[in-house]
């Protein structure tokens, strides 16, 4: 299984101040920053787009995870690999076997990362099992996409380890992203099911001392790995 990494997702800081959320994530030891751009339309929220991504990038030479919950994801891609984005993750709902080869292409041709993500309630369909070697991470939704600060379902936990299972029968290096209510309190049984990409939003900066829970959250995170 790969290491853990801490991804806090800055829609969950001041969106008015997001220089200042990134520049709490690499205070505290962050791995990559989780860019959350929302259309209004695969979500009932908007977010931020390829702009505001652009005028981050200069901020930090950390990894920009860019998680894509718009509907037309083609029309985009090219834009937010241009503001600066290291990994673009697009969702399963709005795509076919097809969508996807020409969007990884696009992607894996500007030597990027490709994401795939899931909706709770969203089995993983069996043209993305197909396509797995072609695909960095995994992204397993434990809450409803839109807003920040929502409760982790547990009820999907059991999909991170499906998927888990499938990835090491096949011998591959996918990461599994968990994105959506990780907190201290439930680390240990994200990681138990195999989740090494920890999203966090509110587990960062809703706390007092958001740096300070960079640290806590990789510390509970480790200590469960050493427990596997």
């Amino acid at each position: 299984m790969n290491g853990i990494r801490i991804a806090p997702s800055i829609l969950a800081w001041d969106l008015g101040d997001l220089e200042k959320a990134v520049e709490i994530s690499v205070r505290g030891g962050a791995d990559q920053i989780h860019l959350d751009v929302i259309d209004g339309h695969f979500a009932p929220n908007i977010t931020f787009g390829a702009g505001t991504v652009k005028a981050l990038r200069p901020r930090t030479d950390l990894k920009f995870d860019t998680h894509l919950m718009i509907e037309n994801p083609q029309a985009y891609v090219e834009k937010f690999l241009d503001a600066g984005s290291d990994i673009i993750t697009f969702h399963a709902e709005v795509l076919n076997g097809g969508s996807f080869d020409e969007l990884q292409r696009v992607v894996r041709g500007r030597g990027r990362e490709v994401g795939l993500a899931f909706k709770p309630k969203t089995e993983v369909p069996r043209w993305a099992l197909d396509r797995l070697d072609k695909i960095s991470t995994l992204v397993v939704m434990t809450v409803n996409p839109g807003f920040s600060g929502q409760t982790l379902d547990p009820s999907v936990l059991p999909k991170v380890q499906q998927v888990r299972e499938y990835i090491e029968e096949k011998g591959l290096g996918t990461d599994i992203e968990v994105d959506g209510g990780v907190e201290p309190e439930n680390v240990h049984e994200v990681v138990r099911r195999g989740g090494n990409v920890l999203v966090a939003g509110a587990g960062v900066y809703g706390k007092k001392d958001p740096v300070g829970a960079i640290a806590a959250l990789r510390e509970r995170a480790e200590s469960a790995r050493r427990k596997l």
